[in-house]
């Protein structure tokens, strides 16, 4: 049997077993064990399983996961994302759509402390969303802005799929979180033009604040709310600044971010052993969770890499079909977007990133800019049905007056301003890699 029909018996068998409804990372380990068993024997299945383990533990830049995550969660349980979200209420409440346009800016905020688009969705969904629907904000506009906004935090650093990325990759994490950021805050800004043009052109959908309620709110007010909501910029800035002057390496930061992020909880009272529990838990629960699935991928990989799968696709592409690498290209973001309506971000990584990544490095794309080529279909795919995260986290959070018809048609237009996005990155990819260039040199 040729290399190239066991490794599509390999893909081919691990679908099918997803779809008996098992774990992922317990599937694409299991094919991946077993092939390797079948194929060099007791010893070179055996030795798979163990060196790709080896590799995990002996990747430093692994600590920053479970640091991150703990800092996002810190903030979300103390709540000093609702003293921010007050702060972006009064002063953005005079501008058209200013309270959509605040939460967007929040959102942005909470993706650079977490990383994961769950924390962005119970926040707005906490937060904002009844506050704009009090104000009479059309809903659509509403659950749009929220499942949008939230989506940002698999992009803007630190991003828990970029890490995923990386190691699967082997690209450094901080050139990919470099990458991310200007990708991710030009889209916030698309989101930002959308929302103003729109309730510009329809105030209904999002009147501003009245001028008698503005005017109750004083400018000491407006002060105090303005120092009380940027504790979040300050514990971002005590954590990046030192990084990206090279003062500190990106563990390091991580862990600044951590450290900064309780002291913040402490100084504000809001520190409990309840908070510093439930914290530690879900770090520890979404640590496990991802270091499972980059576990099983890079088992998968070895083999793949073992069967010169990759080799093959691009004889497949290139000498057989007369494909460009940029039609090529183009075809792996569509599969990625149709694969999006039915898998999550995580599983599209881990079952097609064995292949899909090495042949756009044999492509000659850089393996950076196609990390962010990707985390932008994930925030499409979190965005479509049927199989959209964020729309089931706004189906379980929302008031009975949000159907999912109108969850739905909330979503289109920012969809669209997605996919504007991700063709500036793929026509401009200095967008991406300006930033990591200047910081790490070319």
């Amino acid at each position: 049997m040729s290399y190239d029909l066991i490794a599509a018996l390999m893909f081919g068998s691990m679908l099918m077993i997803l779809m008996t409804g098992q774990r992922m990372f317990g599937v694409i380990g299991f094919v991946a064990v077993v092939a390797a068993l079948l194929l060099w024997g007791d010893r070179g299945g055996y030795d798979l399983a163990f060196a790709q383990s080896l590799k995990l533990m002996n990747w430093f830049p692994i600590i920053t996961l479970p640091m991150f995550v703990f800092m996002g969660y810190m903030l979300s349980e103390t709540r000093l994302a609702d003293d921010l979200y007050r702060m972006f209420h009064v002063w953005f409440g005079p501008v058209p759509g200013g309270l959509a346009i605040g939460t967007i800016l929040l959102m942005v905020l909470i993706s650079a402390m977490n990383g994961l688009s769950v924390a962005g969705m119970a926040i707005g969904a906490t937060i904002a969303l009844p506050e704009l629907l009090r104000r009479n904000y059309d809903k659509l506009m509403v659950t749009g802005t929220i499942q949008a906004g939230a989506s940002l935090g698999i992009l803007i650093p630190p991003s828990v799929v970029l890490v995923l990325y990386a190691m699967i990759a082997r690209q450094p994490v901080g050139a990919l979180w470099l990458a991310g950021v200007l990708p991710g805050l030009m889209m916030a800004a698309l989101f930002i033009l959308y929302i103003w043009l729109r309730c510009r052109g329809n105030p209904a959908l999002g009147p501003v604040l009245p001028a008698d309620e503005r005017a109750a709110v004083t400018r000491a007010e407006r002060w105090r709310l303005l120092r009380a909501g940027a504790i979040p910029f300050l514990i971002f800035a005590v954590m990046m600044v030192p990084f990206v002057t090279g003062y500190t390496r990106l563990v390091e930061s991580s862990v600044i971010g951590a450290l900064a992020a309780t002291a913040a909880a402490a100084w504000k009272r809001r520190l409990t052993w309840a908070v510093m529990e439930a914290a530690t838990r879900n770090t520890l629960a979404i640590s496990c969770m991802f270091m499972w699935i980059i576990l099983a991928a890079l088992a998968f990989g070895a083999v793949f890499d073992g069967l010169r799968a990759v080799d093959a696709l691009r004889r497949l592409f290139l000498e057989n079909a007369g494909l460009s690498p940029w039609t090529v290209l183009i075809l792996m973001q569509l599969s990625y977007l149709i694969m999006g309506t039915f898998l999550d971000d995580t599983a599209m990584l881990v079952i097609v990133a064995p292949l899909y990544v090495p042949l756009v490095g044999a492509l000659g794309f850089d393996l950076i800019w196609y990390g962010v080529l990707y985390t932008i279909t994930c925030q499409i795919a979190y965005l479509t049905p049927p199989f959209g995260y964020n729309l089931f986290l706004m189906r379980a959070m929302a008031p009975p007056q949000i159907g999912i018809r109108d969850i739905y048609l909330s979503i289109i237009p920012f969809v669209g301003v997605m996919i504007a996005a991700l063709g500036l990155v793929i026509a401009f990819p200095q967008i991406a890699l300006w930033l990591p260039q200047t910081v790490y040199g070319n």
